[in-house]
């Protein structure tokens, strides 16, 4: 493929866990629940890139606002940084911090 650049699932999951940490009423990255399963995974390809974060809320905060939020911010994120707009992003909050 010559001519034609690539951009790692790594790299896009950093930029979509930067997205995600700009928005408020998120706390920060959660891990994933399962063994080697890390706080953002992005998988796919050719047009079918999906996206899954694991996040942590501020306390009191709304979690469907945060999470349209977040779905919002990091599709503008990719978009702007790397010229990719995921087909799903999905949210799923794993904890809510507490106030201290």
């Amino acid at each position: 493929m010559a001519g034609q650049a690539s951009i790692s699932t790594e790299i896009l999951a950093r930029y979509a866990a930067d997205a995600a940490r700009e928005v408020d009423g998120v706390r920060g990255l959660a891990d994933g629940p399962l063994p080697r399963r890390h706080a953002v995974r992005v998988s796919g390809g050719n047009g079918a890139l999906r996206v899954e974060l694991h996040v942590v809320t501020e306390w009191g905060a709304s979690i469907p606002a945060v999470g349209r939020q977040v779905q919002k911010r990091v599709r503008e994120y990719l978009l702007s940084m790397a010229d990719v707009e995921p087909a799903a992003v999905e949210v799923v909050v794993d904890a809510v911090g507490s106030e201290s």
